[in-house]
């Protein structure tokens, strides 16, 4: 069981950083309520991570960072992550976007991708209908209440009816300040029959300094939409992480998860998708990697509640040193939800003696006429591989190099800009050797 900590705001600096930030006033009572709410909520429940001593309040909670005016300007780990000529981009740096950029035939077309404090303004009803309402609740834990009192960053996206995006549009969180904390909002709603393809890294540079990263994704893909999400979490050891994405899909919707989580620091991530329309697909792909000493506890979860829907869940995880990680695949069939299909796969290799890796698969079945299935195994690197790559004249360190990415590269191929996923790897290579 967490231990309850202080959270070191209060009442009055909540509604003066609301009034700072000029936002709605149904938005400051939702800041206030979730304040009040996570005194008495519980932490997230976990089965085997314990977060007792995991630091959730050792941070300074807003911190400005500066305009850009090209991305030239960005130091190099960031510009690596940039497509070339990339049209649709957004810079978040610490707590503010610092680089904004939208193609004119996307606006023209009403496509919104901009801060969230602005649309709050601009679009406050479409604002309001989505956020936390539908997804994410505000009261689902103490973590989830924290995030809505003290937001302090955030992402709107919206694409019309019928409107197709040709080029990913994509979103890069720099927590620049070794000691700022993100209490990030990801809202993106994808209305009948639009597409996109959507891509996010978070960055930061703190191995050292204690910070948060509080990070809420509510994905809405309505009738007939389809929405590829990739994301690359690369916060550093110094940074403890909660991480909770969310997806909403309806009738002959899709959604496709491609999740990088490479976090050096305590992380709790879940990644849940409801399948609510007739028809409505679903895939969540995540690799990991572990080192040091961390704790990480990872949930993948689809739940079926439309008829013939499918959810497939494909986790791989890879741990060294004497870190810890949890895989849980959780396939949710409701009742009523005939001909669903929910299958997943778990699997993590164990790189040293000190590291543990758990394989949790669970199906929980309230319908008859549906299929399911799941595997899940935790072990080393198969030895006959490594023989059959060193016959060949391939050195041990090589072969269990190969062996590994052949290991990741199912969900790695799938982030879906080219460089995002060259700059996944070299994340990878840097973690495991």
């Amino acid at each position: 069981m967490a231990v309850e900590t202080q959270l070191p705001y209060d009442k009055q600096y909540v509604t003066e950083y609301s009034e700072k930030r000029n936002e709605p006033s149904w938005f400051k009572d939702i800041r206030l309520q979730a304040l009040e709410q996570s005194e008495d909520l519980p932490m997230p429940k976990l089965e085997k991570t314990r977060v007792r001593n995991w630091n959730f309040t050792n941070f300074k909670h807003d911190v400005a960072g500066e305009q850009i005016q090209s991305i030239d300007e960005l130091p190099e780990k960031i510009r690596v992550l940039l497509g070339e000529d990339v049209e649709n981009l957004i810079i978040v740096r610490n707590n503010d976007v610092a680089y904004a950029k939208l193609s004119e035939d996307l606006s023209n077309q009403g496509v919104i991708f901009e801060d969230l404090f602005t649309a709050m303004n601009e679009h406050s009803d479409l604002v309001k209908k989505y956020f936390m309402q539908q997804g994410v609740s505000v009261d689902e834990n103490k973590l989830t209440a924290r995030h809505a009192a003290l937001l302090n960053s955030g992402i709107f996206l919206y694409l019309p009816k019928n409107v197709v995006v040709q080029e990913p549009i994509q979103v890069v969180f720099w927590q620049e300040d070794p000691e700022a904390a993100l209490y990030n909002h990801v809202l993106l709603v994808a209305d009948q029959h639009s597409e996109v393809t959507y891509v996010e890294n978070y960055v930061s540079d703190n191995d050292e300094e204690e910070t948060v990263a509080n990070i809420v994704s509510e994905i809405f893909a309505l009738d007939g939409a389809k929405v590829s999400y990739g994301a690359v979490d690369n916060f550093a050891k110094g940074t403890t992480t909660y991480v909770n994405r969310r997806g909403t899909v309806e009738r002959d919707a899709t959604l496709e998860w491609a999740l990088g989580q490479m976090n050096d620091g305590n992380t709790i991530s879940e990644n849940i998708t409801n399948l609510m329309g007739d028809n409505s697909l679903s895939h969540a792909k995540a690799v990991s990697v572990g080192r040091g000493n961390q704790k990480q506890d990872f949930t993948a979860n689809i739940r079926h509640y439309g008829k013939a829907s499918e959810g497939y869940i494909l986790q791989h995880g890879v741990m060294k040193d004497s870190a810890a990680s949890i895989f849980n695949g959780i396939g949710k069939v409701e009742h009523g939800a005939t001909k669903a299909n929910a299958e997943q796969e778990s699997r993590v290799l164990m790189l040293s003696d000190g590291a543990r890796g758990d394989a949790n698969p669970i199906l929980l079945i309230d319908e008859d006429d549906v299929t399911a299935g799941h595997a899940a195994s935790v072990g080393r690197v198969d030895p006959i591989q490594l023989f059959y790559l060193m016959s060949r004249g391939i050195s041990q360190k090589e072969a269990e190099r190969l062996v590994i990415h052949g290991f990741l590269d199912p969900v790695v191929r799938e982030i879906p800009i080219e460089t995002v996923q060259k700059q996944l790897r070299e994340v990878i290579e840097g973690k495991v050797y």
